[in-house]
């Protein structure tokens, strides 16, 4: 279910840049559907994940997934520094996921 939180939340802001600031109405519409199926699966998920985790992992991934999209279909190249923050970012996930003794209450 996360996974699928993440991939709505990536065709969201994907959708949001073909929008073109809420213009054209079709991505518009398809991206409001997309954030709101993402915010339904992320809730799912808070039944079995700590909502901290689930929030790392949920945003981490949506970062990761939308800097891939930039690059491929919008040829936004990101800079040593976006990639170095990139990295900190999923660094983070992955103590949070390894190291974190949080539980579901």
């Amino acid at each position: 279910m996360l996974l699928l939180a993440i991939v709505c939340e990536t065709a969201g802001t994907t959708l949001l840049k073909f929008s073109e600031q809420f213009t054209r109405v079709v991505p518009s519409v398809a991206s409001l559907i997309c954030y709101v199926a993402s915010l339904y699966f992320l809730s799912v998920c808070l039944k079995v994940i700590p909502i901290a985790v689930a929030y790392a992992i949920w945003s981490a991934l949506g970062v990761a997934f939308i800097t891939i999209i930039g690059i491929v279909a919008f040829k936004q190249v990101p800079d040593i520094g976006a990639y170095i923050g990139l990295l900190l970012i999923v660094s983070g996930v992955v103590v949070l996921n390894l190291f974190s003794k949080m539980d579901v209450h």
